[in-house]
């Protein structure tokens, strides 16, 4: 099943060959600024098997802090595609909204949910994480 998605103005357009590792909603503070204060809808990719098939993304990196993430955007419309994450370094974590079929997210997890805001929905049936889950030994 092949994943396709593009930015708001379809300049960048991405596909993804082989399914998702994880899926998953970030609560943290860092998400809420880019999503406007919703958690972060996402969908972890092997970062293999994503490829930009039109335009180019922007990419940002704050240099401020140690192990920072990498942001992929539409330098024309705005649009967040994906992050690239030092926790998950063969992913390509990829916006949900971005996708041509939104309908497939179904949350697998809701992390850093210390940071979640009293608006935000935490569904009922998965796990919660107040941080990050630890990773199996």
């Amino acid at each position: 099943m092949k994943t396709k998605g593009r930015c708001y103005c379809g300049i960048i357009k991405y596909e993804v060959e082989e399914q998702a590792e994880a899926s998953f909603q970030c609560h943290c503070r860092e998400c809420q600024y880019i999503t406007g204060g919703n958690p972060n809808t996402v969908m972890a990719f092997p970062k293999e098997s994503f490829t930009y098939v039109s335009g180019k993304p922007k990419k940002f990196t704050r240099q401020d802090i140690d192990v920072a993430v990498t942001r992929h955007f539409c330098e024309n419309c705005g649009t967040a595609i994906g992050t690239e994450s030092p926790a998950r370094p063969n992913s390509m974590i990829v916006k949900v909204g971005t996708m041509d079929n939104p309908s497939a997210f179904i949350p697998q997890a809701a992390i850093f949910t210390c940071d979640a805001q009293p608006f935000h929905n935490l569904p009922e049936g998965i796990p919660l994480f107040e941080k990050r889950p630890k990773k199996n030994d």
